[in-house]
């Protein structure tokens, strides 16, 4: 395919994980949490590995971070849906924990497998972001994380194809789109809302950019006609 400009990181974040609160506090969003969630940003040309950003780190290595989960994407188009969600007198960029927060990417528009030449590397789309209770406490909203979920504003991953350097208004050039039929709102659609259909989740299971994980979940849910609790991932100690 040809080519194109479809998109810009505006701003670039990173940090270290660090634990906040109080083993004091009755009140549970205030209690003692460590979180890689707080990230800063940063003007500089960063180093971006198979990993992570030069710099950047995760506290529960479980679920956030490694290869499928190398950069964490949101569409600063979906800030102000949220800061007036939120009742947010501010809303600085890295708000929802991103490392690259673009302009021109859209959950409806961008496709898994979707590779982009960003700065001197190259990266892909992996999966949906699936929102965590982290997310909920730092915004001190018990349900945020479900909202994300059901609104479909969900950010995205990259995989890391070829290491290099990325700054902030580093342009985000497609060059390769090898699963067209499988736009990130729809991988959530498959995931979040049409859960009765094993059908669908046979189909997306198949998709071969699709992170591990996800296709590990959607073959479960293939075999037992199941659905898994969100429950833990959603609210975790929040409730």
């Amino acid at each position: 395919m040809k080519d194109q400009v479809v998109g810009t990181i505006i701003s670039l974040q990173v940090g270290q994980p660090q634990t906040v609160g109080s083993r004091e506090s009755s009140d549970r969003f205030d209690e003692v949490w460590t979180t890689g969630f707080f990230k800063l940003p940063v003007t500089d040309p960063v180093w971006l590995g198979t990993t992570n950003l030069n710099g950047d780190g995760q506290a529960d290595l479980k679920n956030h971070g490694g290869p499928e989960k190398a950069v964490n994407v949101y569409p600063v188009e979906h800030y102000p849906y949220w800061q007036q969600v939120l009742g947010a007198a501010e809303f600085p960029f890295g708000s929802f924990g991103e490392n690259f927060t673009t302009e021109g990417l859209l959950e409806t528009e961008v496709c898994l497998g979707d590779m982009f030449e960003v700065g001197s590397a190259l990266v892909q789309v992996s999966q949906p972001r699936q929102p965590c209770w982290k997310l909920a406490r730092r915004w001190r909203r018990k349900d945020l994380a479900l909202l994300v979920q059901e609104s479909g504003r969900t950010g995205w991953y990259f995989r890391v194809i070829k290491e290099g350097t990325v700054q902030t208004r580093s342009r985000l050039i497609l060059v390769e789109r090898p699963c067209p039929e499988w736009t990130v709102a729809s991988a959530n659609d498959v995931m979040h809302r049409w859960t009765d259909d094993i059908q669908a989740a046979q189909s997306l299971a198949v998709c071969p950019a699709l992170a591990v994980r996800w296709r590990e979940t959607l073959n479960k849910r293939v075999e037992t006609k199941t659905v898994g609790s969100t429950t833990a991932r959603l609210y975790g100690p929040n409730l």
